[in-house]
């Protein structure tokens, strides 16, 4: 199984598109709310470099963005 985390926020459009694509296709992952978690929001910040959401981790491998080829490579479905 992969190791899948995002950084999003509720009112992200892709950041939703991207949870439900996981669900759809019964990925575990974790979700940190970047809205009130100040502490990961400083960590997504000093990983990727920004403040804009999502950013996706996928065994490591950083993904800016909902980028669904990427993310059905990585996660090889």
């Amino acid at each position: 199984m992969k190791n899948v985390t995002i950084y999003s926020t509720p009112t992200c459009h892709f950041c939703h598109v991207a949870k439900e694509f996981f669900k759809v296709n019964n990925v575990q992952f974790t979700n940190y709310d970047v809205s009130i978690d100040v502490e990961k929001r400083a960590e997504m910040v000093q990983k990727s470099g920004q403040m804009g959401v999502p950013v996706i981790f996928v065994d490591g491998e950083m993904i800016i963005g909902f980028d669904e080829g990427k993310i059905k490579l990585l996660l090889e479905i």
